[in-house]
């Protein structure tokens, strides 16, 4: 017991010494913070950044939804009777555009009545700009000739509802096809499993022996054909 008692004392006595002459625990805290704060975090930001960066077909069709939205703003704004330019710079102020850094010289143009049709030629991304392609058109048509660009522009919107409503239909009748395409290639997998639970060794076969090996690549190249195949049809569909 009183060796207990002592070497609970000792301890007790080395914690009390501790605390009194240790460091302070705010301004350990403190320091802890400020070095995680600079310590350089760009290699978590660059995978985060990859990780959640948009399909090409996805940044697409984002650029599509956003045009939409940017001749209906902009119908809207010349309704209300302001001047061309005006109104294109409020309406895409308006819109949430995927990079709205690369519309800055359309803005600009808008303003200081700079070339509009040439500035929204230029910064319509090769995938999913047509509509601004179209609306630069619009808008060129409307200020050589003297049409009314707010009737111009409502029918470029219409005409780019149409196409994204078809384009949702192709979509929705396409993914039947291409889920099937996927279980199919899925299949291969599954008969492995299957053999495996009957104790037929499937493994030993393909890795085990030069025909298993043949096999194996064989079954592959032709499951990666298959998918690839089946992902261009669809995409030249969908086009």
């Amino acid at each position: 017991m009183m060796t207990d008692a002592a070497l609970v004392a000792a301890l007790s006595t080395a914690c009390a010494v501790w605390l009194w002459t240790g460091p302070d625990l705010a301004a350990t805290r403190l320091a802890k913070l400020a070095s995680d704060r600079n310590r350089p975090q760009w290699r978590w930001r660059s995978l985060g950044k990859l990780l959640t960066r948009p399909s090409p077909a996805r940044r697409a069709e984002a650029w599509r939804h956003a045009s939409i939205e940017l001749c209906q703003a902009l119908s809207a704004e010349l309704s209300a009777g302001r001047t061309p330019g005006e109104a294109l710079a409020r309406a895409m102020t308006a819109v949430d555009f995927p990079d709205p850094d690369a519309l800055r010289p359309i803005v600009a143009a808008a303003r200081d009545g700079g070339d509009v049709s040439a500035a929204l030629a230029a910064c319509a991304p090769p995938q999913g700009g047509e509509g601004l392609r179209r609306l630069a058109a619009c808008w060129e048509v409307g200020v050589t000739v003297g049409a009314g660009l707010a009737a111009l522009v409502e029918r470029v919107a219409s005409t780019l509802r149409t196409a994204q409503a078809h384009r949702q239909d192709v979509a929705a009748q396409l993914a039947g096809p291409r889920t099937t395409a996927r279980m199919l290639a899925a299949l291969p997998a599954l008969g492995l499993l299957m053999a495996g639970a009957l104790n037929m060794h499937p493994l030993d076969f393909l890795f085990g022996s030069i025909p298993g090996l043949a096999c194996l690549v064989t079954g592959i190249a032709l499951d990666a054909c298959g998918l690839w195949w089946t992902s261009r049809m669809a995409s030249q569909a969908q086009r």
